[in-house]
């Protein structure tokens, strides 16, 4: 497995052979069991596989935890290797954002709601870094997870409006035993916050099963049941429920088509989010 910052060296190892091809896995480092299984997904459908580690300054906002994000990276390298990465892609912000630097990507519509509308301008840098990422390493395919869903709608409009050649593959949630999504933030919980914070799939659930089995389409239902359900549990805190629609990330007033449930919740200081999608809802 090749390790390198160099750009020109991840462009020289890409290229070697331009038939293969290639899957990419970013990352900010921190690794789990979920992006573990990006990894593997990428290793099994490709020829090649790459993988970076780039905690991106510019996705934070001053009131964020980026001086607090775990670094794990000699963790995050034996993962890689053990799941067949070839390459490593280690950037620090000086070289993704050399002197002079002034360039943005910005993706109207979709980036300002959910969470975009209480972490202002942090998608902006989720699509200036994957924006550098895809064009250093040029993907046949890029690899992310469902837990971030609005990044992933976002990302999927700026592949499609900027003519990206590669397929981005969105890869399910994965979980511990009892429900919690997978997040580098996990760690950050104290016993008793942990034991309290599966509650965000819980109450997810609660909401497809009131959709699903139930037939409840007045979206506002189904919000107001996500709210009771996090307000009940203690030292929970809820920033958001959501009922939008998968597309457009509009709240909805009544639920069809495809639909994004999601909330976001801080427990102490630990900010979580989670979402279930469902499709073809009538």
């Amino acid at each position: 497995m090749l390790v390198t910052n160099n750009i020109d060296e991840i462009r020289q190892a890409r290229w070697a052979d331009p038939t293969a091809s290639w899957g990419l896995v970013p990352t900010m480092g921190a690794l789990h069991a979920g992006h573990l299984s990006l990894a593997e997904r990428a290793v099994s459908e490709n020829d090649k596989a790459c993988a970076t580690i780039f905690v991106n300054p510019t996705q934070f906002a001053p009131t964020d935890d980026l001086d607090k994000y775990p670094r794990t990276l000699q963790h995050d390298l034996d993962t890689f290797e053990s799941a067949g990465i070839d390459l490593v892609f280690t950037p620090t912000p000086d070289i993704m954002y050399p002197a002079g630097f002034g360039t943005r990507v910005l993706v109207d519509g979709i980036t300002d709601k959910l969470e975009g509308e209480y972490r202002p301008g942090h998608f902006d840098g989720v699509t200036q870094v994957v924006t550098k990422l895809f064009n250093i390493v040029q993907p046949t395919r890029a690899y992310f997870g469902q837990k971030d869903a609005q990044q992933t709608v976002v990302l999927k409009k700026m592949v499609r409006d900027l003519n990206f050649n590669l397929d981005l593959i969105v890869c399910p949630t994965v979980r511990e035993a009892d429900g919690l999504a997978m997040s580098s933030r996990n760690r950050y919980l104290t016993m008793t916050q942990r034991a309290n914070a599966p509650v965000l799939h819980a109450a997810l659930q609660r909401a497809a099963d009131m959709i699903v089995e139930e037939g409840v389409r007045n979206a506002e239902k189904v919000r107001q049941a996500i709210r009771k359900m996090i307000n009940q549990t203690p030292e929970a805190k809820l920033i958001y429920a959501s009922v939008a629609s998968g597309v457009t990330l509009d709240e909805l007033e009544k639920i069809h088509g495809e639909i994004l449930i999601s909330l976001a919740v801080r427990l102490g200081e630990t900010r979580l989010i989670d979402n279930l999608m469902l499709k073809d809802v009538e």
